[in-house]
């Protein structure tokens, strides 16, 4: 019988309509917005863990709508004047209540279980090669957090059967989730509220770095907080006292209290490095993270290539490995270089067109003249392409300059070029001795984040 019950509710409730928003909402957004979840290596459908933390930002409205939604379906019962009639009947309350909850919590996790498979089957589709099992409770979490608003949106309309119930609800939970949201563009998360009392939110910020994942003791904390929100709202479902909604109230707030106990209270305890992902895996002196190991045999000879080539412009000087940046770091901060390593960065737009004869050409820039602004598809950092262009071309033999991409159009890059050009004509006139000098002096100053181009015409680095 109640199988039957469900079966009806699954048909011609609300409950289905809940789902449809969500996933199709969820869709729309990650569609018709042209975000940088598309791009980069944490791009939504290039790593397993990014596509987990990308579907559940979408909770950031997702959430709010669910409660809201559950509090239209709460509202069912007041709104055909039937609540008297139900309560004469013989079935317990609690299986009255959990028909229609059930109905709302099978239609937003089948919504959401189906929006990460679709995102699983381009993971897998795609280039991934690691597959980490963090990114299942990320997941679980988020499917949790929607079931749980939707039944709590449902126990508040019974409790307070008004129209105006759902937009308040949804109001509240849109504020909260505005006033908990965490950013993620610096070095460590940073928001309004303080660390513990943030990750009461569900929502996450759009991953920017590949390597990064929630903590376990976030899995938890939240895991708890919300399984006493699904309870508290499944109580004021049942309740038909004053007293009992008022002992209704003590499952959240059991929940939240045991949350903050649990939950980090620093930033960096909250997204931390997945340290799988990120063991280097090398071939010699060229290494890469566990996550990007499929770019190894593309990247080891050219990389090798690279060093022999600046060992024999630079001699003892010259860096002896080739590894993937994996220092974490605000948007926009410098990275810390070192004169033993080439550090490459697959996010950044020259590696990932570069390819063969190009990569080693690249390589030996990154080595000659380091730039000290990262440059990626979140960061508009600067990088010093034309003495890059001049330290390789020189390095590597060639009769012209030739410039490591090519030149845009606009007046600016125009002249960089022409600058270029003049700087490039001066070094190859001097004796060897004296060019091979220059291009020392420029490689420390690129080390030291000064100008280099400066250096390779012998003026003053400022």
């Amino acid at each position: 019988m109640s199988g039957r019950v469900l079966r009806i509710e699954l048909k011609r409730s609300a409950a289905p309509w809940a789902g449809l928003v969500i996933l199709g909402g969820s869709l729309a957004f990650l569609y018709l917005i042209n975000g940088l979840w598309w791009y980069g290596t944490a791009a939504w459908t290039a790593q397993w863990t990014s596509m987990a933390l990308t579907t559940r930002c979408m909770l950031a409205y997702g959430w709010p709508i669910a409660v809201g939604l559950g509090a239209l379906h709460g509202l069912r019962d007041s709104r055909s004047r039937m609540t008297e009639l139900l309560t004469t009947t013989p079935l317990p309350a609690w299986r009255r209540a959990a028909l229609p909850a059930g109905a709302t919590a099978i239609s937003l996790a089948a919504a959401f279980g189906l929006l990460v498979l679709w995102g699983a089957v381009q993971v897998a589709l795609g280039s991934a090669t690691y597959l980490p099992l963090g990114w299942l409770p990320i997941s679980l979490v988020a499917a949790l957090a929607l079931v749980a608003g939707a039944v709590f949106g449902m126990g508040v309309a019974r409790a307070l059967p008004s129209v105006f119930t759902p937009p308040l609800l949804v109001l509240l939970f849109l504020m909260m989730t505005v006033l908990l949201r965490q950013n993620t563009d610096g070095e460590l998360p940073s928001g309004i509220a303080p660390n513990r009392l943030a990750q009461l939110s569900p929502v996450t910020d759009v991953p920017r770095e590949m390597l990064l994942t929630l903590s376990g003791a976030v899995h938890l904390g939240q895991t708890l907080w919300l399984l006493g929100l699904l309870a508290t709202g499944f109580a004021l479902l049942v309740a038909a006292t004053r007293r009992a909604r008022l002992l209704a109230v003590a499952p959240v707030l059991a929940g939240a209290a045991l949350a903050l106990l649990i939950l980090p209270a620093a930033g960096r305890d909250t997204y931390v490095v997945d340290k799988a992902a990120a063991t280097l895996v090398c071939d010699g002196p060229v290494c890469v993270t566990q996550v990007n190991r499929s770019r190894l045999p593309e990247l080891a000879p050219r990389g090798k290539e690279a060093l022999r080539a600046l060992h024999d412009v630079l001699g003892d000087e010259a860096p002896n490995s080739v590894r993937e940046d994996t220092e974490l770091r605000a948007l926009g901060d410098q990275r810390q270089l070192s004169g033993d390593v080439v550090l490459i960065d697959f996010d950044d737009p020259l590696i990932v067109r570069a390819a063969g004869a190009g990569m080693t050409r690249l390589l030996v820039a990154q080595g000659l003249s380091p730039n000290c602004q990262p440059i990626t598809v979140r960061e508009g950092g600067g990088v010093d392409i034309p003495a890059q262009s001049i330290a390789v071309s020189w390095a590597l033999g060639d009769h012209q300059l030739e410039p490591l991409q090519k030149p845009d159009t606009d007046e600016y890059s125009q002249r960089a070029w022409a600058n270029a050009k003049v700087a490039w004509e001066k070094l190859t006139a001097l004796p060897p001795a004296e060019q091979r000098s220059r291009i020392a002096q420029a490689h420390a100053a690129a080390l030291s984040c000064k100008n280099e181009l400066a250096a390779l015409t012998g003026e003053t680095s400022p």
